[in-house]
């Protein structure tokens, strides 16, 4: 005999649909990697992940794909783990720690097909791009005035894709067990070694971190990630502040 209560898949986006419709004005702050201090709320970071998610449809990016991101913790990285899930693709955030060829190989190993990264990363794309015969397109974390020269050429510009693209976006229905996320490892015997997260496992490990007994969050605190948002220990965070509606600080490139 099955339950009679509400049934719904554990779905990435429905944290931030969550946190724009109860917690919608609470910020989230960002030290952007060109400099000044960036402040939005839950509400525009949703309207923004969907424009997004508008953009990586248009690309051709279609459920299962790999999406790779070289960047650091800012509202773009954020928006980027809720827009590629959220159609059904996978967000690989890749350590650009690692030296360039093993940053190479885990693009090409994943397959990754797109690769978003932040213009402080400008000159190492431009160095391995050639080495990446699978990506078949990059896309620069800024607005134009910003974008390195280094760039390949025809990289996209992320706030152009913004402002070209809707922020209404009816999110697909994805089975929870579908993949979510990827995130090698560093420092092990021979080449890195990935992780594969699923929607469910992640929304399940947000709701653990907020749990008294773990980090205890709550609708009144501020959250600041130390780990970047490459780092696998950090994967949860911009989960578990929205999901309860706690403000998110991120620090861009340094802790400063």
């Amino acid at each position: 005999m099955l339950a009679l209560m509400m049934d719904r898949a554990l779905n990435l986006p429905s944290i931030l649909e969550y946190a724009a419709l109860y917690h919608g004005d609470r910020e989230v702050v960002t030290r952007t990697v060109e400099g000044p201090i960036h402040r939005y709320d839950y509400a525009a970071a949703l309207a923004r992940s969907k424009r997004m998610a508008n953009a990586l449809v248009a690309m051709g990016v279609k459920p299962g794909d790999r999406v790779a991101t070289l960047a650091w913790s800012t509202h773009r990285h954020f928006e980027l783990y809720y827009a590629v899930s959220g159609i059904g693709a996978v967000l690989h955030t890749i350590n650009p720690r690692l030296h360039p060829d093993q940053v190479a190989w885990v693009a090409n190993h994943a397959e990754d097909s797109v690769l978003f990264f932040d213009i402080s990363f400008g000159e190492l794309v431009g160095d391995i791009a050639a080495k990446l015969p699978l990506v078949k397109t990059f896309v620069a974390m800024t607005d134009r005035a910003h974008l390195p020269a280094q760039a390949p050429a025809g990289t996209l510009v992320y706030e152009e894709l913004i402002d070209a693209h809707s922020p209404d976006f009816v999110w697909p229905e994805v089975d929870e067990r579908e993949a979510s996320g990827l995130c090698y490892t560093s420092g092990t015997t021979g080449n890195p070694k990935g992780v594969l997260y699923s929607h469910r496992s992640t929304v399940l490990h947000a709701m653990a971190l907020v749990a008294p007994d773990t980090f205890d969050l709550g609708a009144r605190d501020a959250v600041l990630p130390c780990a970047q948002m490459y780092h696998a220990n950090a994967w949860c965070t911009p989960y578990a502040a929205p999901l309860v509606g706690a403000k998110l600080i991120l620090p861009g490139r340094h802790l400063d």
